[in-house]
């Protein structure tokens, strides 16, 4: 064997193995690929349409939201007035809120020298106060914008004959200094607040377009509201103060330094009444009034801060190059250091990407950040499994060229590959699985033949499908054996680990053989397998024209008598200290020394128990080592054990075995 063939043939990157795969996997099969991957492109483009994927869209925007969102001292252009639970009792008045008190203070806040009055408070029934407050509105010098709703854009909160009312008040109060403003709000379908409104026609302009009437942006403005975090959660972004505060005239002195040359909102901060959910909400731990959701937007239009929204054109690349990232990472072949770094760096560049464009400015409302995620496994899957898929067919053809004769011209073909198999053998140290299932040579004389073929080409390929699916070589099918073995022609790091696991797992496929055979077919018995590591003679053997890759030598022995030594142990599968010493894992529990039949030599047996707790493993392995000490208590302490486990028929006969011999003796296999 050359040292080619030990390192194996060089490894073809992913767009050509695809290539390759497309040729090979017939049309059937291709279609249905290429359906999964149009739906992991649609999933990736359209998550926010999608019902179930756009509510993890919401999630994961608000949480970027929150985690990009600016931190801000409070802002000093904006004072909100407001009414609050103590107005309410101090006013015995909660709805409709107590005009008088708003008249007041409009005539208090027009002399401290306001910027511009924005009131989010509808006016839709009549009041005994009315006059008062329809006087004050006539007299009023600064820019003042009154709310105004409509029941065709705002059913569920104002029905027609408030209507009625509103339009008659607002013509009231009309003037070149009172217009009406539109104090719509819009939540998703989840009942959170993250976009401006829209902005219909028949409405006036939104309460915080018509403060800063200059701002043409603010007016077509349709994304996501800019949203600000306080240095701390009891520091807010906005000062508000009661309304209370500026009923009287006398208050007019000493507040007018924080009304003067600023933007003022009226409205109300009562508890359970015009509240939102917002993507803060984890922050300031629940909703957000109203109010308070009008003065971001203001803020955000005074700031002239408008995100753009990604083109429809990118959010298609970045959804088409999700899928072909997903559906080329599933052919990436190699070593886990090889594979894992790639699939970590890509989840890390999806992971990462919203929150680069959210933190730079971008509008990530609409980037299927979720969406790519999952289209990138949707098209992993569907490509893995059309590339597993033909690999069955490249592992059959495998099989042929390691395990089994073949035609001249099929031999032919691979003598003149260049990753032919070389004609002539080498000594490799190997792993090597022997199963037998058992009494299936008694069974195969009491059912049809043709029985005995379905059920036996049945159980070689559940086997055989476990010993490629943790890369090992097939050696041959001896009846109802499998003979397998890992380290050449290709040797890898964790050949010992993929060994071991194999072994367990052809015990389980073998358990789910027997528990799954028709209706009328007498018992099955279990697999057993015997698991070696150890030196032998590995090539290709039988002459140029009928080849058999195949190894030889002492290992496949002790393997082979290990496997029958599961029978008179009471054991499933068995391995040998050199074999467990070498598979990395620690699921393995001592089962004492066996002279196997036919040798002199004692082995040192392990049992795979991975189920077992490892507290209950650490402690039987301590038994195990006193006994080995030489302790006179261990062998009792061990047949409690023993007892306490009935079922457990391997651990048993371990205590049967050690009861009928001398301690730091081998027990000799009959």
């Amino acid at each position: 064997m050359n040292a080619t063939m030990n390192a194996g043939p060089p490894r073809k990157p992913p767009l050509a193995r695809a290539l390759k795969i497309v040729r090979r996997i017939g049309i059937v099969r291709l279609i249905a690929t290429l359906l999964f991957l149009i739906v992991a492109l649609g999933v990736a483009r359209f998550s926010w349409q999608i019902p179930l994927a756009a509510q993890a869209e919401r999630a994961y925007y608000d949480l970027r939201a929150i985690q990009t969102a600016p931190v801000a001292e409070q802002d000093d252009r904006i004072v909100m007035i407001v009414y609050n639970d103590d107005t309410l009792l101090n006013t015995r008045k909660r709805s409709p809120l107590d005009r008088a008190t708003l008249a007041r203070a409009l005539r208090n806040i027009d002399a401290m020298g306001a910027k511009a009055i924005g009131i989010d408070i509808l006016i839709d029934q009549p009041q005994d106060e009315d006059p008062d407050l329809i006087a004050a509105f006539k007299t009023m010098k600064t820019p003042t914008y009154l709310a105004y709703a409509d029941n065709e854009t705002n059913e569920n909160d104002i029905q027609y004959n408030q209507q009625q009312f509103l339009d008659e008040f607002q013509a009231l109060i009309a003037s070149p200094n009172v217009k009406p403003a539109s104090i719509r709000l819009e939540v998703d379908s989840d009942n959170v607040a993250r976009n401006w409104p829209s902005q219909p026609r028949k409405l006036p302009p939104l309460l915080a377009s018509a403060l800063v009437p200059g701002s043409a942006e603010a007016k077509a403005y349709t994304g996501s509201i800019r949203w600000r975090l306080p240095p701390a959660a009891d520091r807010p972004l906005f000062t508000a103060l009661p309304i209370d505060l500026f009923a009287g005239e006398e208050i007019i002195p000493a507040f007018a330094d924080q009304v003067r040359g600023k933007y003022v909102l009226i409205g109300g901060h009562i508890i359970d009444a015009d509240e939102y959910e917002t993507p803060l909400r984890g922050f300031y731990g629940g909703a957000m009034y109203g109010l308070e959701v009008h003065a971001h937007i203001l803020a955000q239009t005074l700031d002239d801060l408008w995100p753009a929204a990604l083109a429809d054109w990118a959010r298609w690349a970045i959804a088409i190059a999700a899928v072909v990232a997903g559906a080329l990472s599933s052919l990436i072949s190699g070593a886990l250091w090889r594979t894992v770094p790639a699939m970590i760096a890509q989840f890390a560049i999806m992971g990462y990407l919203p929150y680069l464009l959210q933190n730079q400015g971008t509008d990530t409302q609409n980037l299927p950040a979720f969406g790519m995620g999952f289209g990138w496994m949707i098209a992993f899957a569907a490509s893995g499994a059309a590339a597993r898929a033909v690999g069955s067919e490249q592992r059959k053809f495998a099989q042929s060229a390691l395990g089994k004769y073949l035609p001249r011209d099929i031999a032919t073909q691979i003598l003149a590959d260049p990753d032919q198999l070389a004609l002539h053998g080498e000594k490799r140290e190997i792993f090597v699985v022997f199963s037998d299932l058992e009494g299936f040579t008694k069974l195969s004389h009491a059912i049809e033949p043709e029985m005995v073929a379905l059920l036996l080409n049945r159980y070689l390929d559940m086997l055989s499908d476990v010993v490629l699916e943790y890369g090992g070589t097939i050696d041959k099918f001896v009846g109802d054996a499998v003979v397998a073995f890992w380290g050449a022609p290709i040797s890898r790091p964790d050949d010992g680990e993929r060994a071991a696991r194999a072994a367990y797992a052809m015990w389980e496929a073998g358990e789910e053989f027997r528990s799954t055979v028709p209706e009328g077919v007498p018992p099955i018995g279990k697999t057993r397998v015997g698991l070696h590591f150890g030196e032998a003679i590995v090539g290709n053997f039988g002459g140029e024209g009928r080849i058999q890759y195949t190894a030889l030598g002492d290992s496949m022995n002790t393997a082979a008598r290990l496997e029958s030594a599961n029978k008179q142990l009471k054991s499933s599968v068995m391995a040998s200290r050199e074999a467990m010493e070498r598979s990395g894992l620690d699921w393995w529990r001592p089962m004492g020394r066996i002279v196997l039949r036919g040798r002199a030599r004692p082995v040192e047996i392990f049992e795979p128990v991975p189920h077992l707790d490892k507290s209950d493993l650490g402690h039987f392995t301590d038994m195990m080592w006193r006994l080995e000490q030489g302790h006179k208590n261990a062998i009792e302490q061990l047949a409690t054990y023993a007892r306490a486990n009935p079922k457990d028929e391997a651990l048993a006969n371990l205590v049967y075995r050690l009861q009928h011999m001398e301690v730091g003796g081998n027990y000799v296999l009959d």
